[in-house]
């Protein structure tokens, strides 16, 4: 698995391990340091020894390019933080098919919502549930529910059946 960060960020710390190398550290520290295997910083004083600087140069990330770029990521993201209803939706729950057919439309770009989903995560962002609570809900007719007839059908209830209480098992 490839570590995390960009190419430039990996080259600085390729070539901070062959720095601190030659200041006199040992390669266990300079892993611990960077937070990296051994014989990971073994194998770049290797190669540096045997290509010099070019060695240590970034590299290019495997795989296929982002549809993204980082600012229409940022805009994406900035979305996020605002209600579904200012894009032009019904309701102010994000989903992923809705923000498929946002980017969609503002940057002509078609990504799937199974993988929004993920790309999602990969950023921190984790599903939530709303709340479900009915439109008609009236918190003040449930309150004076609550003060006046409730205690009146619980007040039924221990009136109608007695009470049978064991205090041992045995009792029972």
């Amino acid at each position: 698995m490839r570590t995390p960060g960009t190419p430039l960020e990996l080259a600085r710390r390729r070539r901070l391990a062959v720095q601190r190398i030659n200041e006199g550290y040992t390669p266990e520290d300079v892993a611990e340091i960077l937070g990296v295997d051994p014989s990971s910083v073994r194998r770049w004083i290797r190669d540096f020894r045997r290509q010099g600087a070019a060695a240590l140069r970034p590299r290019s990330v495997p795989g296929r390019p982002a549809k993204l770029s980082t600012a229409q990521e940022k805009i994406v993201r900035r979305w996020l933080s605002e209600l579904p209803s200012e894009h032009g939706f019904a309701t102010d729950l994000w989903c992923a098919p809705r923000l498929a057919q946002l980017i969609r439309q503002e940057f002509q770009v078609a990504l799937n919502p199974r993988y929004l989903c993920a790309w999602l995560r990969q950023r921190g962002y984790t599903p939530q549930k709303p709340r479900r609570i009915a439109r008609e809900r009236d918190e003040v007719a449930i309150a004076r529910w609550l003060a006046h007839d409730w205690p009146h059908i619980q007040k039924k209830r221990a009136d109608a059946a007695p009470a049978w209480f064991c205090w041992t098992k045995a009792d029972c």
